[in-house]
């Protein structure tokens, strides 16, 4: 079955090295949402973040993991099960793969790293030469403990043939990046492009999610007071929007998107993201 993968590869069309490596990355991450379907894992868990909206709503930059939230939370929830059947999955398609558990069962997110070398001898790579022993990396996480009030969407995907995902709705999966944007301690590009591509989508985030997630983690963790619209949204996303250094956000993002989307990046700075959340749905 290897041909399926070499076939889908060749249909990216890359044209340098990190194009390929990105495009082999994602092949790799849609071949583990194939295993963890046929795991059961979305009977218990929805795809969400960055790669959901790269896979399923044709996000135009790439992402590296695979981020997850289970629908009931679980403190008890382990990866070893899923993580094996996931494995047979790579081994019918010809892949030799490596899955581990990583960090502790007592922290709210729980992490697993998949880890391939099999493509190296199988599929025509250019960016393997020279690195016979090189590995492609996904590292997959799953929040145990789940702020309330997300809503859950289902969607088909035919590769590596016909399959189904559960995942956030875009209002939900939007409010968990606002409290990315107001709650991450470290400044990270990635999210505020994400936080333009929503804006131009017109998706209005869903409140009482947002409300939940800061209320369990951040600067407002444990105000069960709290009350938030649209106006202290703006305002708290104004806040941050003032302090941020705009070159080293642009920076961060720019290797995830292809040459044409890397221009828009020059017009990022306060200015231009004020202007952005006055659109605010």
């Amino acid at each position: 079955m290897i041909e399926i993968i070499q076939q889908k590869l060749d249909s990216y069309k890359v044209s340098n090295p990190v194009e390929e490596e990105q495009a082999t990355k994602e092949i790799m991450q849609e071949i583990a949402l194939y295993g963890l379907w046929r795991a059961g894992f979305f009977k218990v868990a929805a795809f969400q973040g960055g790669t959901s909206l790269r896979i399923l709503h044709g996000l135009p930059r790439f992402s590296e993991d695979l981020d997850f939230m289970l629908q009931t939370p679980d403190r008890e929830f382990d990866w070893s099960g899923y993580l094996a059947k996931l494995l047979e999955c790579f081994e019918e398609y010809g892949l030799q793969s490596e899955a581990l558990p990583k960090g502790r069962m007592d922290r709210a997110v729980r992490t697993a790293v998949l880890k391939n070398n099999s493509f190296v001898n199988q599929l025509n790579l250019r960016f393997y030469k020279g690195h016979a022993d090189r590995k492609i990396t996904i590292k997959l996480e799953v929040d145990a403990n789940p702020p309330a009030g997300s809503v859950y969407d289902y969607t088909y995907l035919d590769f590596p043939t016909d399959f189904e995902v559960c995942h956030q709705d875009l209002p939900s999966n939007f409010a968990l990046k606002i409290h990315a944007l107001l709650c991450r301690p470290y400044l990270k590009g990635r999210d505020w492009y994400d936080f333009n591509w929503y804006i131009r989508k017109e998706v209005s985030p869903n409140l009482p999610h947002l409300r939940n997630a800061l209320v369990q983690y951040g600067p407002w963790e444990g105000q069960d007071s709290l009350a938030i619209d649209k106006d202290w949204v703006r305002t708290e996303l104004q806040n941050r929007i003032d302090k941020i250094d705009w070159t080293a956000a642009a920076g961060d993002v720019a290797p995830f998107l292809k040459a044409g989307e890397q221009e828009a990046l020059t017009l990022w700075g306060a200015r231009f993201f004020a202007t952005k959340l006055e659109k605010l749905a």
